[in-house]
């Protein structure tokens, strides 16, 4: 059962059907923050590339974000990452992961979460105030492209970084097999640029990631 409203807008990206998210007038969560699904906040380029963008608009300003139509469950998700996640503003958040309810997440997150001297990844399952659910994890600095995936099995997840080059060099990896690993239900993909705890961005300047594309690829 789609959970697409008769307003909802959708786009084409990597070749799947993503609904725009928006509350452009009541602030939630995350953060909280207002969301908008204008074609300046969320927009595929002639290229493929899709664009999510925090823009300042008439006082405000407006988070983006996208979740799948579709529900994939387990398998192996893949983020190609066309910005360079290290350069993101102190209070911004760049989220790639799956959704179902607050206690059965998996998230790819890069945020410094306010505070320069932290590390910019990190990977987690929630609930992420378990011990032993977060992994944070550093990326050198002006990384440039960068690909992430996680690999979601019934037992147990494989995060992993790495440069988006032939070689896929590793920058980071996590495998996760504790008490909280997800079951798969109707959860959806989703791709998110926020500001934590809804601060403003520490330059004043407006936001943006540019990801290439997105690949799943289910079990075998």
């Amino acid at each position: 059962m789609s959970t697409q409203a008769p307003k909802d807008r959708v786009i084409k990206f990597s070749g799947l059907d993503w609904i725009v998210r928006t509350n452009p007038t009541i602030k939630k969560g995350p953060g909280p923050n207002l969301f908008s699904d204008s074609e300046e906040n969320v927009w595929v380029d002639n290229n493929g590339k899709l664009h999510l963008k925090i823009i300042h608009r008439e006082g405000e300003w407006y988070c983006a974000g996208v979740y799948s139509k579709k529900s994939f469950g387990h398998g192996k998700y893949t983020f190609y990452v066309n910005s360079d996640v290290t350069k993101l503003d102190k209070n911004v958040v760049a989220g790639l992961f799956t959704y179902y309810d607050d206690s059965q997440e998996i998230d790819i997150e890069f945020s410094k979460w306010s505070l320069e001297e932290n590390m910019i990844g990190q990977y987690a399952v929630q609930p992420s105030s378990k011990p032993g659910n977060i992994n944070r994890f550093d990326l050198p600095e002006n990384a440039g492209p960068t690909i992430h995936s996680f690999d979601w099995k019934s037992n147990a997840i494989h995060f992993f970084s790495g440069k988006n080059t032939a070689n896929k060099q590793e920058l980071a990896q996590w495998s996760y097999s504790g008490p909280d690993v997800p079951s798969a239900h109707k959860e959806r993909l989703r791709l998110n640029l926020w500001l934590y705890k809804g601060q403003i961005p520490s330059d004043l300047e407006e936001q943006e990631i540019v990801i290439d594309s997105v690949k799943f690829e289910k079990q075998t």
